[in-house]
């Protein structure tokens, strides 16, 4: 890969605005910032260049997303299927339809948001299920190994629990925190980065800390209704680019 001025500048803000939606919603939307890298990347090497920043971006996030903020019942149901997922992804990189698993993804998650406003874009409280919990980490596993886009089937999962925004991000953080360092060795295995991946990481190691920090200055400022509303927002958005990738797939 050549390292451009547009390269440098593109790839950073893609960093800056995947550390933005890690602040202010404690991640798993790190999708909405990937098409901006893959105008100037293919998409295995933009997972390898991504996947030491997520580990950085994660640790600097536990500044604000501290212990008190993690819903440790869920946490300890959702984990073991992460991982469980991440592995299994690894396993079978080279042999899954990409394009079929986003198109299940998205349709799943334009589903589940279509329910959502069928009751009237309210939070649908719904108690805890171990079976869903275990599903919904195994699908993030999944589907966070092969195209960075765990985010819907944990929210699919969160959301209708009613947790309050603090609890909601910080749990979400801390998921990702563990799957991302779980996902970077076979990231790294399955990509070999070469010296100007590893400039562009060092480069792009500066957009955390600001990107981390406004995001989090937006969650502050929003309450707890509009959280939920932008969370759900940000579901359709990656309903539609995993939607997009897997038809795109399918017709070049």
């Amino acid at each position: 890969m050549e390292l451009t001025v547009a390269t440098i500048l593109i790839t950073f803000a893609g960093m800056f605005l995947i550390c933005f939606m890690k602040g202010a919603f404690g991640g798993g939307f790190s999708i909405v910032g990937i098409p901006l890298l893959s105008l100037v990347m293919d998409p295995v090497t933009a997972g390898g260049l991504l996947a030491p920043l997520f580990i950085a971006m994660d640790l600097f996030a536990l500044r604000y997303w501290k212990p008190s903020t993690w819903s440790k019942q869920d946490l300890l149901l959702l984990l073991p299927g992460l991982v469980t997922g991440i592995g299994l992804g690894y396993l079978l990189f080279r042999f899954l339809d990409h394009r079929a698993i986003a198109i299940a993804m998205a349709a799943t998650t334009l589903i589940f948001v279509a329910l959502w406003l069928a009751a009237g874009a309210e939070v649908i409280t719904r108690p805890r299920s171990t079976p869903k919990a275990i599903t919904a980490g195994l699908a993030s596993g999944v589907t966070t190994m092969v195209a960075h886009s765990g985010g819907p089937p944990l929210a699919m999962y969160l959301l209708p629990l009613g947790l309050s925004k603090e609890v909601y991000a910080g749990t979400t953080s801390l998921f990702f925190t563990v799957g991302n360092a779980t996902k970077a060795v076979p990231w790294l295995l399955l990509v070999r980065p070469t010296g100007n991946v590893w400039t562009l990481m060092a480069i792009c190691l500066l957009a955390i800390p600001a990107g981390v920090w406004a995001g989090w200055r937006l969650h502050g400022s929003l309450d707890q209704r509009q959280i939920y509303r932008v969370c759900y927002g940000l579901l359709v958005v990656t309903a539609l680019k995993l939607l997009w990738d897997g038809v795109s797939g399918y017709l070049m």
